[in-house]
């Protein structure tokens, strides 16, 4: 399971964050809206709609395409919730806001984040990264909270590191008498500025170490990421659609592993900054 840090994304995908993808159904009310390098994620019901991300600025026209294609209207979306408020998955959510009249609801730190347009100095890659439009009047859900729209309950776990107010996501899709855990799972990477050192910052350290234990903890039947490369996502769904069976996407361990990944990863970063210094 590869991990891409956003520092190298943005340098070997940036292509993909724009390319267009024909949405689909990941599973009974769960939709792929996003872009083919970043994802957003349509949740429906008959009484109102929940996304989540927004991608980049510059994509909204597309993901609201995207919606419009599966046959759901805009003004039907309620709440825009958002796994971290950096450009390429918040960019867009003041123009989907604007567009379809949904409240915005973030964590409490990522709330402050998207009113500012990403300018977080408590950011590890503060200054190192665009600002976007900034999104006005956005509720906040605390950690454990549940977001409702009609049958739809999203519950919201703070999973900071990768920014102050990183944010993963979990609910239930139904199939008939088959549900499903999904997870979305906000960015677990260690990205920094130049010269920023994770060691320096002890409370960053605490924060990664709690959002891995968090995330091994999700229910999880079917995981989604904010750059769905990371899991090899849409490799699992080409396999899922050729009639690959069990289904690629169903794996009841994969945010453990995800969790284990990254907190290696995170290791071998602190590991690094102790050799160099």
């Amino acid at each position: 399971m590869a991990l891409l840090s956003m520092a190298g994304a943005s340098m070997a995908m940036d292509a993909s964050w724009s390319q267009p993808r024909k949405p689909f159904r990941i599973y009974a009310n769960t939709w792929y809206v996003g872009s083919e390098g970043l994802s957003a994620i349509l949740i429906t019901s008959p009484q109102g709609h929940i996304l989540i991300d927004g991608t980049l600025t510059r994509n909204a026209p597309m993901i609201e395409a995207n919606i419009r294609a599966l046959g759901f209207h805009l003004h039907d979306i309620r709440v825009i919730l958002n796994s971290h408020a950096h450009h390429d998955h918040a960019g867009a959510i003041a123009a989907l806001a604007r567009d379809s009249g949904a409240r915005v609801v973030a964590s409490v730190e990522g709330a402050r984040e998207l009113e500012a347009g990403g300018n977080d100095p408590g950011d590890p890659l503060y200054g190192d990264v665009p600002r976007y439009p900034a999104v006005a009047h956005v509720e906040t859900v605390r950690d454990g909270g549940v977001v409702r729209v009609g049958p739809l309950a999203v519950a919201v776990h703070d999973t900071p590191g990768h920014t102050p107010g990183n944010a993963s996501f979990t609910w239930r899709s139904c199939e008939g008498s088959r549900c499903r855990a999904m997870a979305y799972v906000g960015s677990l990477t260690a990205i920094g500025r130049p010269g920023y050192r994770f060691s320096a910052h002890p409370q960053v350290v605490a924060s990664f170490r709690h959002s891995f234990r968090t995330v091994a903890a999700l229910p999880c039947d079917i995981l989604l990421t904010p750059h769905p490369d990371a899991i090899d996502f849409m490799a699992k769904v080409a396999a899922r659609d050729r009639g690959v069976r069990p289904d690629p996407l169903v794996d009841a361990d994969a945010c453990k592993r995800l969790a284990a990944s990254a907190s290696r990863a995170f290791d071998a970063v602190l590991a690094k900054e102790r050799a160099v210094h």
